[in-house]
């Protein structure tokens, strides 16, 4: 199949359809029309883009954690106690690693030495090795929507079980599960394969079964500039859309600076709505979600608490869709059902107190506003140019000319030749611009906030800058000042 933005033909869908569902024997337990029946028969209170375009309406901001472990029960009790005690809005079920690379025979072994010792030697649900039933079990067995959250580069196989069994929003992109994740998988291949998964929510679609699709936006989580996961999140949802998507959630990672996240919220679903009618393709709905800090945290409770807060802050005042949270154990690994319930409480806790707050529109967010616009717009033309037309091709292009370039990818696919680090307000600059197309005021405009850092520190802007603002945030602060 060549490589194109247009929708997959029904002859290449169903050829590579027979191959996929062939790849685990679960598949075999897949049948679309009556996987049709069973998604229409859930209640709307479990259907994520019902629920979505009811916050969207009423200016609501939904809590949602990451939840997932090896075995069935387990799963179940989990996402119960995040839902009944931590509140939670929306639940997760995360895919586990194996799955994630399609090792459905470790996950299988996964699975059974969970069984054996009584505690989960996964760290995800394997959905793919239970199988449809096994989704179903654990959608009825909640009140609230789930979604599939993973990792996966190539995720057809798990599109088409997890679908089939009921879940109603489905994370990734063809560009967010790859650079991010994969050293030496083809970004043209993953484009593809996410096509692919298109295809198959918008034949849902057009069957009359909302499935809500959230490309990933905080990519690698480290000091990445809103321009750049804005380019990736609208260049997966116009990939999407032309599929037959027409629920979106578009995705943001904080940065830590409220007025530059504030306008990147604002700005996200802006210009996904300008690109996709510059594009001629149809108007869908669009929604927000907000990622709570993903980079290193604080060992201690109390602290890591102080982060999840500014997180719901800023996801509160920015009017995001929903936010993923996040847990106090999140510098110790795997958190406890506890801990991971608290850190929605104290999401939610905020997230009520500022629910009829905004922030006021100052010179400084309408700049930072218009930064952004400025960025993204200059990335996104650049790769339509390079595409002439046809943004698939054009991100497989500007991906080689480092015209999207993700910091600290660890894809060989990706250029890696940018260099962000934060300005002393703590908003996140370019050190070095690699290849990406910025005109000379936008240069001027990081050249100047990051050397106005440096005189605040009495230091050259240099490398040093970036290795200390990525420990930061763990040490206690947003900023990686020199000591002393």
């Amino acid at each position: 199949m060549d490589l194109t933005v247009r929708q997959m033909d029904a002859e290449e869908f169903q050829r590579q359809r027979q191959e996929v569902l062939g790849q685990w024997q679960t598949g075999k337990d897949v049948f679309f029309e009556e996987a049709v029946a069973y998604q229409k028969s859930l209640p709307k209170s479990k259907i994520f883009a019902e629920k979505l375009a009811e916050g969207k309406e009423k200016g609501i901001t939904y809590a949602q954690p990451r939840a997932g472990v090896a075995l069935i029960n387990e799963h179940i009790e989990l996402l119960r106690f995040l839902q009944d005690e931590g509140g939670a809005d929306f639940l997760t079920s995360t895919i586990d690693s194996y799955t994630r690379q399609n090792r459905y025979t470790e996950a299988q072994a996964g699975i059974e030495e969970s069984a054996m010792i009584g505690r989960s030697m996964l760290n995800g649900f394997p959905a793919v090795n239970h199988g449809v039933a096994a989704c179903r079990q654990v959608v009825e067995s909640v009140q609230v929507p789930v979604q599939v959250r993973h990792g996966t580069p190539d995720a057809r196989l798990l599109a088409e079980i997890t679908i089939a069994g009921g879940f109603t929003d489905y994370e990734g992109g063809g560009i967010s599960y790859n650079i991010p994740y994969s050293k030496d998988v083809s970004i043209e291949s993953t484009i593809k394969y996410w096509q692919y998964v298109d295809r198959l929510i918008g034949l849902y679609e057009e069957q009359g079964v909302k499935i809500n699709r959230e490309p990933f936006g905080p990519l690698t989580g480290t000091l990445v500039p809103p321009a750049i996961s804005h380019a990736v999140a609208v260049i997966e949802g116009i990939l999407a859309v032309a599929q037959g998507v027409r629920s979106l959630t578009l995705g943001y990672g904080q940065c830590g600076n409220l007025i530059q996240d504030v306008a990147a919220l604002h700005t996200l679903p802006v210009l996904a709505e300008e690109y996709l009618v510059k594009l001629g393709l149809p108007k869908v709905m669009i929604t927000t979600v907000f990622h709570q800090w993903m980079g290193g945290f604080p060992q201690d409770e109390a602290k890591a608490f102080g982060v999840i807060s500014w997180g719901a802050v800023t996801a509160a005042l920015g009017k995001a869709s929903k936010v993923i949270v996040k847990t106090p154990h999140e510098a110790l690994g795997i958190p406890t059902k506890e801990a991971n319930a608290a850190g929605i409480r104290t999401t939610k806790q905020i997230l009520t107190m500022l629910k009829d707050q905004s922030l006021p529109m100052t010179p400084e967010l309408a700049l930072e506003e218009d930064m952004i616009l400025a960025e993204t717009r200059a990335i996104l033309d650049r790769v339509l140019e390079l595409g002439e037309g046809d943004a698939a091709v054009g991100t497989v292009r500007a991906f080689q000319a480092g015209v999207i370039d993700v910091p600290f990818a660890p894809s060989r696919y990706n250029a890696g030749k940018i260099l962000p680090a934060r300005d002393t307000t703590g908003a996140i600059r370019l050190l070095d611009f690699g290849n990406i197309p910025f005109d000379e005021t936008i240069k001027e405009f990081h050249r100047e906030r990051i050397a106005q850092r440096g005189r605040d520190e009495d230091r050259d802007p240099s490398f040093q800058m970036v290795i200390d603002d990525i420990y930061a945030i763990g040490k206690g602060m947003l900023v990686g000042r020199p000591r002393g």
